[in-house]
């Protein structure tokens, strides 16, 4: 027990999807093999502070974790001489504890596009998953499509506006296309701030929504067909999940596509695990999936999302370096219709930094 490795879990976020961090931080802590690994589990809040938490795993699941008694305000140190975190108690030394790694289980901005990552990276601390570069890429759906189709693979059609006044531009590329059209921010997640939009007088309004989550807003032929998803793992050698499928009913989805609730609860959706296609049509989805993760410079573990067209088409959509880690996730799911189970899911994914 005394040769276990510190692995900071960070968990929380400044983001609009720090409820999910809690759900996914709290699944990959549960499950890490305390013989080899010792969480140090540090909380961000809504707000970017952070605490060294030392209270019990079920605070962070049910948000308590956040308080006086089990917090104390920490940093991890950018010295790259000493791996630290230090913690910062009132009227007191400041203490340091030793860091092997750093795993962000964090969802959306300010925690999956670069920001955490570029600090575990300035400070020489090992990162368990994406690293700066593929995190800030795979963000940006703009330059994430522009890599994924240099790889081969289409992409939807696609403008970015840089402003609030372009609607008229927005206009006439919605009429080129035809309706109807995703109206997205540039960099976000869990498809907040998106609006499929079906008619020519909703533009302006699905684009001031998209304003409000990121400063660039990009408008997406809609691709026909379903959304298929490819879990992907590793570094040199990488292994993949089994294709899922989002089966989803249209008619009654509320905004007509899977967004934050359909995502998160599945109203009128359900998730095929493997996917109800032909099994070479898996196969080459995977193979897209690899090349996607390669292109983008992924590392450790991603979800690749993509479309598949009724006439056998793959579409790339987006990649998620930190997707949903519940037992109930899709990216566990997919690994698990492949024979690993969610513990070990985790350890190959920790082990990975270490090469165990």
């Amino acid at each position: 027990m005394e040769n276990r490795k510190n692995i900071v879990v960070l968990f929380g976020g400044a983001s609009s999807e720090y409820e999910v961090s809690l759900q996914s931080a709290y699944a990959v802590i549960c499950s890490m093999d305390r013989r080899k690994y010792n969480p140090v589990m540090v909380g961000i809040t809504r707000e970017g502070q952070w605490f060294y938490f030392t209270g019990e795993t079920d605070r962070i699941q049910n948000d308590t974790w956040c308080n006086e008694t089990d917090c104390v305000p920490a940093m991890i140190s950018p010295d790259r001489t000493y791996h630290h975190l230090i913690v910062c108690r009132a009227r007191s030394i400041p203490e340091f504890i030793s860091v092997d790694a750093v795993f962000p289980v964090l969802h959306g901005r300010n925690g999956e596009d670069g920001t955490v990552q570029g600090i575990a990276e300035i400070a020489g601390i090992p990162l368990i998953g994406c690293k700066t570069l593929s995190s800030a890429l795979c963000m940006d759906k703009d330059r994430a499509h522009r890599l994924a189709e240099l790889s081969g693979v289409r992409v939807p059609r696609a403008m970015v506006l840089m402003d609030n006044m372009a609607v008229n531009k927005a206009c006439a590329f919605a009429d080129s296309i035809g309706f109807p059209v995703f109206v997205k921010p540039v960099k976000a997640g869990s498809s907040l701030g998106v609006t499929k939009v079906g008619a020519m007088e909703q533009i302006a309004p699905a684009i001031a929504l998209a304003f409000n989550y990121d400063n660039r807003v990009i408008l997406e032929e809609a691709i026909d067909g379903f959304e298929v998803g490819c879990a992907v793992c590793g570094r040199d050698q990488l292994i993949v999940g089994a294709v899922d499928e989002i089966e989803l009913d249209t008619a009654a989805c509320a905004n007509g596509f899977f967004d934050y609730t359909e995502k998160y609860t599945l109203k009128t959706s359900a998730i095929h695990v493997p996917a109800r296609i032909p099994a070479e049509k898996a196969r080459e989805i995977q193979e897209a999936a690899k090349r996607i993760y390669r292109a983008l410079d992924c590392d450790g573990f991603a979800r690749v999302d993509l479309f598949l067209t009724p006439e056998g088409e793959i579409v790339f959509n987006e990649v998620n370096t930190i997707p949903g880690f519940t037992e109930h996730s899709r990216y566990p799911g997919m690994m698990r219709a492949a024979g690993y189970e969610f513990a070990e899911l985790v350890d190959r994914i920790i082990g990975q930094v270490f090469k165990v």
